[in-house]
């Protein structure tokens, strides 16, 4: 009997999603977050990020659009307060900002028979990337060419996510480390502008829409060649987590970088991304974990240009 295992899914229970409905719930997210929602379609979900007025990444997250508003997937642990946050800007606009965590159930499957799995559950598999299928009230994402979000409510957890056997959310986390993908939580919140987690290169940001939070900010930096920190990935011989520091040589007695995400790999060992130092890039020095005598960080390649 071939016993290969062709897909792999897990809950993603880590991960929250806030909505956004009303007859002006699109402008108001497009005066709000770093992307343009204006011709964002039903069908269609895109990378953004949410600034403070400084620039900083106060969220990253991924917006899917639908007949009856949005759907935005962030960190679990910062999505009862970003909705709070959030809220406080509608002021006059006809739009509700939501929590609505607890509603929908979220599940990543991957791998080369993650299709055949969609299918089998009657979900109808979206051709390109980003782009969003329904199946009854259920939303289905191709993030990549064998990589599927599946939000659905709550009430179809068992329907949906006990078709799977779970691999664990952490396995999925390791995932989006490899595509590069950052996701601001708590222990991040308020440090990054965008471009320092390549937030830019994964299409996240919209350089020629109008105002939001931070914009001018997140626009100089672009525009003027002021940024001084980059993201990388890289794996060590330890377990790492988001906010843990990084050392080298060249910064004697302070953090040359920080860890934005980090993932357990099987045998030992995470592999993560980080912010570091473009200096301390180029100085070609060795990266360590937490201190200057920490395990050392082996930096691996993107899937997308540096």
């Amino acid at each position: 009997m071939d016993t290969k295992v062709s897909h792999a899914a897990a809950e993603l229970k880590r991960l929250g999603l806030l909505s956004c409905t009303g007859d002006e719930a699109r402008a108001f997210l497009h005066a709000q977050l770093t992307n343009d929602l204006l011709d964002l379609p039903p069908g269609q979900a895109r990378h953004a990020g949410w600034c403070s007025a400084k620039g900083r990444l106060l969220a990253t997250m991924l917006v899917i659009a639908h007949e009856r508003g949005f759907l935005l997937q962030l960190s679990r642990d910062i999505a009862a307060a970003v909705a709070k946050r959030l809220a406080m800007f509608v002021l006059r606009a006809k739009a509700k900002v939501a929590d609505e965590s607890d509603a929908w159930v979220q599940l990543g499957i991957w791998g080369p028979g993650a299709e055949a799995q969609l299918a089998a559950l009657a979900l109808p598999v979206p051709a390109a990337p980003l782009a969003v299928t329904a199946g009854g009230n259920a939303r289905v994402v191709r993030l990549g060419s064998q990589r599927f979000l599946v939000a659905a409510p709550a009430a179809d957890r068992e329907r949906i996510a006990g078709a799977f056997s779970d691999a664990g959310d952490e396995s999925w986390a390791l995932e989006e480390i490899r595509d590069g993908r950052p996701m601001v939580v708590l222990a991040t919140q308020d440090q990054f502008v965008p471009q320092m987690v390549n937030l830019e290169r994964l299409g996240g940001v919209d350089f020629k829409k109008g105002c939001y939070p931070g914009q001018e900010i997140v626009a100089r930096t672009q525009y003027r060649g002021v940024l001084k920190r980059r993201m990388v990935r890289a794996r060590v011989g330890a377990q790492a987590a988001a906010g843990n520091d990084l050392h080298a040589a060249d910064l004697p007695g302070q953090a040359c970088g920080t860890v934005v995400n980090a993932a357990h790999v099987p045998g030992g060992g995470s592999e993560l991304l980080a912010v570091v130092q473009i200096a301390s890039l180029e100085s070609g020095g060795v990266l360590r974990l937490g201190s200057a005598d920490g395990p050392p960080l082996e930096i691996l390649p993107l899937p997308y240009a540096a």
